[in-house]
């Protein structure tokens, strides 16, 4: 029996490098996993106050079905969260609350594309929304992040790519893979690109909490003139990307996206609800001490400033610095390699270390690059890095 053709087609690249790695570790490999931005896999731990709730969740809720939407308070939390963080004006009527962000994603390019539409999408760019915006017959669109410009997004680009097709805009800001913070004005003119073709953005703001000495914009400050929905989460800020929370938001005064908002409560009443007992846990953690978010990104700015000295230092490669989220995205200068992937393969099997090829991230702008994270600790970073200079090393002197 086949598997359809859009199952077929799925290709995330951050967890299919994991299945030579796999192979590895079996036959007794030390492997270093620098793929997946999970902070708890590293010196990140839950804060305690939130193991807590969760525990005391599972005495004191029901432990049946919740709202489809989300639970009441939880959604009433956010829209405090997200007036606090950014100004935004939105009601808990505005919220749905999902598995994960991910999900909010798949349900919304669910609702809003037909085979043949098309969505600009960053490039490089978080490869789920290229995932999901071909599962379902339609087309992403890439524009670039200029690398020799710190990643910030060619607005002339975007305003290019557009046509009758296009239905929406995604940004990811700050930004998985490159590291970039979008500033103020790139954010509004994007903001205003979009009201002049009547086109949604989708911002995705999961890092929104980590930047280093680089303030964060948030969509929600644009006009109201835009109509925007936010995807937002708790896996990364919050430290809890086991238990599935995540959430968007709609602000949309013309009340053009109704009918969108209508389409995403159909899919999700289907699916029944999210996670009952981890919506109260989540609901705690927006509510209680933030304190730990300061060690959080304390840590991660030292460990980005660590990783771009390193990279750089290393022949064959370049890197630009992270400003904000957990990742960079590092140029593979020298031209020995057929492809990234072969690059990745190459150096995974030469090295035990696990990076992820940067055309996962975008066929177009994203080839001669890799993703690696900055999450472990300034001795497993610099032990992986001391294994890619001297695989470096060697091969540049083949040459």
């Amino acid at each position: 029996m086949k598997a359809s053709r859009r199952s077929m087609k799925m290709n995330y690249a951050i967890r299919q490098v994991t299945i030579p790695a796999d192979e590895m570790e079996a036959k007794g490999a030390e492997v270093i996993r620098m793929n997946i931005g999970d902070p708890n896999k590293w010196d990140f731990e839950t804060p305690e106050y939130f193991k807590a709730a969760l525990r005391e969740a599972v005495d004191m809720v029901d432990n049946g079905y919740g709202d489809s939407q989300g639970s009441p308070e939880l959604r009433e939390a956010i829209t405090d969260r997200e007036f606090e963080k950014h100004g935004a004006r939105i009601s808990a009527d505005d919220v749905i609350v999902t598995n994960g962000v991910s999900e909010s994603v798949q349900v919304l390019l669910g609702t809003m594309l037909e085979p043949g539409d098309e969505v600009l999408v960053p490039g490089p760019g978080y490869p789920s929304y290229t995932q999901y915006i071909n599962y379902f017959d339609a087309k992403p669109v890439s524009y670039e992040q200029v690398e020799g410009e710190d990643w910030q997004p060619d607005i002339d680009m975007m305003r290019e790519r557009i046509n009758e097709r296009t239905r929406a805009i995604v940004v990811i800001n700050p930004n998985n893979p490159t590291g970039a913070v979008y500033p103020e004005k790139a954010v509004r003119e994007i903001a205003d690109l979009a009201a002049e073709n009547d086109l949604p953005v989708i911002s995705d703001e999961i890092y929104d909490k980590i930047t280093f000495d680089t303030p964060f914009f948030s969509f929600s400050r644009t006009s109201p003139d835009v109509k925007k929905i936010i995807m937002n989460g708790f896996s990364k800020v919050n430290l809890m990307p086991g238990w599935r929370v995540g959430y968007s938001y709609f602000m949309d005064d013309s009340g053009d996206m109704d009918e969108i908002f209508e389409g995403c409560m159909r899919q999700l009443r289907a699916r029944l609800c999210p996670n009952v007992p981890c919506q109260w846990a989540a609901r705690a953690a927006l509510q209680g001490p933030q304190d730990y978010i300061n060690e959080l990104t304390g840590k991660l700015s030292a460990r980005a400033d660590y990783s771009y000295k390193r990279l750089n230092d290393i022949p064959g490669i370049s890197a630009r610095k992270a400003k904000g989220s957990m990742f960079m995205f590092p140029r593979v200068e020298a031209d020995l390699w057929k492809s990234d992937m072969d690059f990745i393969l190459d150096v995974l099997w030469g090295t035990g270390v696990l990076f992820v090829p940067g055309s996962g991230f975008c066929e177009e702008f994203g080839r001669n690059h890799f993703r690696t994270i900055i999450l472990p600790d300034i001795p497993i970073l610099e032990k992986a890095y001391d294994k890619l200079e001297v695989f470096m090393a060697g091969r540049m002197k083949k040459v």
